[in-house]
This record gives C-alpha cells, sequence and structure tokens, in this order.
C-alpha cells in the first residue's frame, strides 16, 4: 500500500489517556491529510482460575461439571469485552466527528495487540498510543508494559500521548545525525505537516567533539518549510538536557528517532529512547 492510502490509526483502549489518543490521531490526520482508522483489540486470553487440588477426592462427573461452569464464565467475559469495545469504539466515533472526522475508519479486532498491529503495518502511516494503558493509569512516571515493544515491533511513526490534548504550536527536534533523525528531517521539512510550528532543531553535543551539525538540517527545513527553525547545542545528559530545554521552551511535542541501536546494546547501556519515554510528559513522535 502507498503513503497516499494509508491511515493514521488511533490505539484505544479504557485507560484515561484514549481521548487524548482521539484528539492527537485527529489532529495529525489533518496535517497529513490521511484518513482516521479507530482500533481496538480484544485479547481473549484465559483467565486461570485458583482451583484448589481435589484430583484425590473430586469424582469426574464434578470435574465436568467445573470445567463447563469455568467455559461458561470465560464466555460470558468475552461478550462484555466484546460489547465494551464496540462502545468504546462508539465513543470514540462521536467524539472525532464533534471534531469535524465525519467518517472514521472502526476495527474492532481479536488477538494480541502487538500481533494485531503488525499484521496491518503496511496500512498505517502514523500510529498514535497512549503512554500508559488501563494498568498504569494512576501512575504519571511509567509507561505501559507493552510500549517499548510495539515500538520495537513496528518500523512506523508512532506518536505517544502523555496527557490531555494540547494542539502542538512549538516541535523540538532532538537530531544527532542518525538514519532516523535524518527522517524526522524530511518529515519536518513537508510544508504539510509544519505549518503554523515553530521548530526548534537541538542537539546533545559530546564533550570534545565539534558538533556544529545544525546548519545543514535547519536549512533543508527552512528551505521545505518556510518555517522559523531555532537551533540549540546542548551539553549533558541526553534525555534530561532535552527535557529541560522542552520545559524551558514550553515544547508541545518532541520529534526524534527510536531505537537506533541493537537491543544487546540497549541491554548493556540502556536505550535513549526508553529514557525519554519515562522522562517526558509531552507528546512524543518517534520514527524508525
Amino acid at each position: 500500500m502507498n503513503q497516499t492510502n494509508q491511515i493514521v490509526m488511533a490505539c484505544l483502549d479504557d485507560s484515561s489517556l484514549s481521548e487524548a489518543v482521539c484528539d492527537y490521531a485527529v489532529w495529525m490526520a489533518r496535517r497529513i491529510e490521511h484518513p482516521l482508522k479507530l482500533f481496538h483489540t480484544i485479547d481473549h486470553h484465559h483467565e486461570k482460575a485458583e482451583i484448589a487440588d481435589l484430583s484425590g477426592t473430586m469424582e469426574l462427573d464434578e470435574r465436568e461439571h467445573l470445567l463447563e461452569e469455568l467455559t461458561n464464565r470465560e464466555r460470558q467475559q468475552s461478550k462484555l469485552r466484546i460489547q465494551n469495545g464496540k462502545q468504546l469504539l462508539q465513543n470514540a466515533k462521536q467524539r472525532v466527528a464533534d471534531q469535524g472526522i465525519e467518517d472514521p475508519l472502526l476495527c474492532l479486532q481479536h488477538g494480541s495487540l502487538i500481533d494485531s498491529l503488525v499484521e496491518f503495518e503496511n496500512d498505517i502511516r502514523v500510529l498514535v498510543v497512549g503512554a500508559r494503558g488501563k494498568v498504569h493509569d494512576r501512575h504519571a512516571g511509567e509507561i505501559g508494559a507493552k510500549l517499548e515493544s510495539l515500538i520495537r515491533s513496528l518500523h512506523r511513526p508512532i506518536l505517544v500521548a502523555y496527557q490531555e490534548f494540547i494542539e502542538p504550536k512549538t516541535i523540538m527536534i532532538a537530531y544527532d545525525g542518525s538514519r532516523s533523525s535524518q527522517k524526522v528531517i524530511e518529515l519536518v521539512a513537508n510544508p504539510q505537516f509544519c505549518k503554523g510550528l515553530t521548530c526548534h532543531l537541538v542537539h546533545v553535543a559530546k564533550k570534545g567533539v565539534n558538533n556544529d551539525m545544525l546548519e545543514k538540517p535547519a536549512h533543508i527545513i527552512r528551505s521545505g518549510a518556510e518555517i522559523e527553525v531555532i537551533c540549540a547545542t546542548l551539553n549533558g545528559k541526553p534525555e534530561q538536557a532535552l527535557c529541560d530545554y522542552q520545559v524551558q521552551h514550553d515544547i508541545d511535542m518532541t520529534i526524534m528517532g527510536a531505537f537506533s541501536h541493537s537491543r544487546l546494546h540497549d541491554l548493556l547501556l540502556g536505550s535513549f529512547t526508553h529514557k525519554m519515554l519515562l522522562k517526558t510528559n509531552k507528546s512524543l513522535l518517534l520514527l524508525r
């Protein structure tokens, strides 16, 4: 599927961030002029009942009765999850309709979240997700258990929502000269995406290294998008320096490459992407 036929997909659940996911997905769909799909998965995993070991005393017909009871219970839970999923999508449909998108696509998918998204990867132009699911809803300093695996599994831009929607006016590009950060420059240089935005192009320099590397990407952005570009070279730990700059300049959205190293490298030395996912509290657009 070519890019003109791809969609902005809003990945919804029962968490408090689902409304923000809807709103950011609407914003993104309008920015890049792609259709919007509202997406929810139902994972029919079997809940294991805690049953005492009665193998020495339970008769065969008693065991069969217990199995039937558990099967009926799982069937009822499955029906409730399907009903809840349909209602969730209908509520989201009404929310985006109130913002002017009348006919979003709806998808209720059965199976694991990551497997389902990998299946639809070629259809996705940008995926919008919440930083936390229902399990971590009340833990603002944490991220969802599946978020990092999801980002590693998909080679599509992923917009992570952290809080109630704030229409982006200023963006910050975390630039390090890597291949993924070059993709960020290509995105931001698109006037369709960046119209009306102020762009901060930021690099965290290493000590003793000539890091005058922002001139060329700044020129590309200005030439392509004709927007204001503010360049800044910072020092210190990258995630801390970037988040401090974000707060100081009231940045609405950070755009950066994701997971440019191997899993082994990240395991041994720590992942910059993972640190940023934990450190920031503003929307984060990640490109692989």
